[in-house]
């Protein structure tokens, strides 16, 4: 091309180039030339499979569950494809898919199905919940060489000496690749790890998976520590977001690629791509750490539950404790209990009591119900201080997060900010615990009084008086940023916040369960039920031969049942009370939170959507702020799919309207007050 080339020529030029850059389009393959794809869109109204045709240069590497690129809306967006057909119902013209990102086929059937049921139990979309169950992928570690070569089922004469206080019937019924259903309210002081890794070791020598929950990090070390010394290394998979997200992706190909029967993890391992699964299994499922943050807001335990039905596996929920939902389970039938003998359990609890219970503790200390450490307790822990470690419960972290004044007990607030005073350490002023300003010059807006004293005291002012109280003894803490995991059977005060308890080796000689008032007066639905959540679970860690005290009034029933050693009997009467009330778990129920508009025109769409049989009720709208609005929804029990569906049809029309305002919707929130 030069300058003396005339216009025509140079067009002619420009037309042969691109001829020779443009590659003809390859033909579409005759075998199962249509892909149904998962597009990544989270708008509801979109919420559907789409049909796109298969080059044939992609149709070896575009199998179901591997990840493509197509083009939608006129952008390049992510998908799965589901399924290879024949045909496709669709009467327009069918676009091609644009890439194959990877022929690693991340989406199982089973998966895929499983994503399916969760977005339709939670109202939600299929693209948020795939975003849950298949981690983003990392090319390098998809070529990197990995061995999967399936090791040998463990032998069936592994030990049950875990499993030795209860009855046989769960799991010799896993042994024969049957699929029971338990809840296992384990006696106190059990290795529950060992018992899941028992379990495991089961189902794993009938030739089929495993799947293994534990509510974080701390108790997913123990369960690893257990799975290796009853699988081997080299018989489970780990999978936990904790790993970083390279890691988590090796860990995550490991179990798709049948490198272990076994797989265990946190949250985020209930979707885990496990291959022929015969147990799917959770530890502790009251803890608030299993509800996902993110739409459409999973449980855990519901997602291994809707695992269990539908692929027919068996399903173990286990704890100290029970919560309500899995008192549910065992009253419609779904779920069998798995406890032991009641002689055997009073034989493996420790001594539990209440401080001023009886006549003769109140004549000894007139203020065994007032104090918060009374003379009681430091007997107790003068007492277990001779024979090993003692632990103390806190409720809050911090020194002391909670200011009053002194003359007229009104809350002290920033007078910058209005967030909570607090003392962070025994020298220097208060200061706000919402924009740090110190309030050195605070003075109470009721009565004028510049003196302030602890409304709540904390794990480290609690931890400087058990000090003082106990010279020449170890004290030590754990919660927060400094957990401890471990600690040794010698003398030593160890003072803790609630789920932040070390292990002590040979178990605690005694207990302190301090402010038993303050987590029952949380104002949340639950707040009974967590805090006999904690309490079991603390008090499970002292031995046998050991006490534990419980600093609270003494007629509350929270604090008789732990008393009494009886997590079923309240669970029970848990879901009693709140069948009266209409809450879950004997009700569905659905929290909208957004616009006061929105939200209003979402429940007028829902109330048409449903049939007056559905028995809607709707509490509220109530200000959660000055723009925001927040209303429950609830059903029977028996209607809940169908609110579900209402819910989802609802947002799908809005959507499709393009309606103004976002609502959040949430179904079976997990705190509700």
């Amino acid at each position: 091309m030069t300058t003396n080339d005339s216009p025509e020529q140079l067009t002619l030029l420009r037309e042969t180039v691109r001829k020779s850059r443009t590659k003809e389009p390859a033909g579409i393959t005759s075998t199962l030339p249509v892909a149904r794809v998962a597009v990544d869109v989270s708008l509801p109204h979109l919420d559907r499979p789409f049909d796109y045709l298969v080059p044939e240069d992609l149709a070896a590497a575009a199998q179901p569950g591997a990840r493509v690129k197509v083009r939608f809306a006129g952008k390049d967006l992510d998908g799965f494809v589901l399924e290879r057909l024949e045909s496709s119902d669709h009467e327009g013209k069918l676009a091609r898919l644009r890439k194959v990102v990877s022929a690693e086929q991340v989406l199982t059937p089973e998966i895929a199905d499983l994503c399916r049921a969760v977005a339709d139990r939670y109202a939600g979309v299929l693209a948020d919940v795939t975003r849950l169950a298949v981690p983003p992928r990392h090319a390098k570690v998809e070529g990197e060489p990995l061995r999967c070569d399936q090791p040998p089922p463990p032998p069936l004469s592994t030990s049950r000496s875990e499993w030795s206080p209860y009855p046989t019937g769960f799991l010799d019924a896993v042994a024969r690749s049957e699929s029971p259903r338990a809840i296992w309210t384990a006696v106190p002081g059990a290795d529950w790890a060992l018992a899941f890794a028992q379990a495991a070791a089961v189902c794993a020598a009938s030739g089929r998976g495993a799947l293994l929950l534990a509510p974080d990090a701390r108790d997913l070390e123990r369960l690893a520590a257990a799975c290796t010394a009853v699988l081997g290394a080299s018989g489970f998979v780990t999978l936990s977001a904790d790993l970083g997200p390279t890691a988590r992706y090796r860990a995550f190909l490991a179990a798709l690629r049948g490198c272990a029967r076994v797989v265990i993890g946190t949250r985020a391992a209930a979707f885990a791509p496990v291959a022929d699964l015969g147990l799917v299994a959770l530890w502790d499922d009251g803890d608030d750490s299993y509800a996902e943050p993110r739409a459409p807001y999973p449980h855990a335990r519901e997602v291994l539950l809707l695992r269990a039905f539908r692929q027919k596996c068996a399903a173990l929920l286990g704890g100290f404790a029970r919560t309500a939902e899995s008192a549910a389970l065992l009253e419609s039938g779904f779920a069998a209990e798995l406890i032991a003998d009641r002689t055997v359990i009073r034989a493996a609890a420790p001594a539990v009591h209440i401080a001023g219970e009886s006549d003769t503790d109140l004549a000894r200390d007139p203020a065994a119900r007032a104090a918060r450490l009374p003379k009681r307790a430091f007997e107790i822990a003068r007492e277990g201080l001779r024979s090993g470690p003692v632990l103390v419960q806190v409720p809050r972290a911090g020194y002391l997060p909670s200011l009053v004044c002194q003359t007229c007990r009104a809350p002290s607030r920033c007078a910058t900010c209005g967030g909570s005073l607090r003392r962070t350490g025994g020298s220097g002023p208060a200061s706000c615990g919402v924009c740090g300003r110190p309030a050195a010059d605070h003075r109470c807006p009721e009565c004028g009084d510049t003196r302030m004293r602890a409304a709540v005291v904390g794990a480290r002012r609690t931890a400087e008086e058990l000090g003082r109280a106990f010279p020449g003894v170890v004290v030590r803490t754990s919660g927060g940023d400094n957990m401890l995991d471990v600690v040794r059977d010698e003398p030593a005060l160890i003072v803790s916040t609630p789920g932040a308890e070390p292990v002590a080796e040979g178990g605690y000689s005694a207990a302190l369960l301090l402010d038993t008032w303050l987590m029952l007066a949380r104002p949340d639905l639950r707040a009974p039920e967590e805090a006999v959540r904690r309490w079991f679970n603390a008090a499970a860690l002292v031995r046998p031969t050991g006490t534990v005290i419980l600093v609270g009034e003494p007629s509350a029933l929270p604090l008789q049942a732990v008393v009494r050693w009886s997590p079923e009997g309240f669970a029970a009467r848990e879901v009693e009370e709140r069948r009266a009330a209409r809450l879950a778990p004997a009700a569905k129920l659905a929290e909208l939170t957004g616009p006061s508009e929105a939200v209003a025109d979402l429940i007028t769409r829902l109330r048409n959507l449903l049939p007056s049989s559905a028995g809607l009720e709707v509490l509220g709208p109530v200000d959660v702020d000055d723009e925001t609005v927040r209303a429950v929804v609830r059903t029977p029990r028996a209607a809940g799919s169908t609110l579900a569906r209402a819910l989802k049809d609802a947002q799908s029309t809005r959507s499709a309207k393009k309606s103004p305002g976002s609502v959040r919707v949430q179904v079976d929130p997990p705190s509700f007050g």
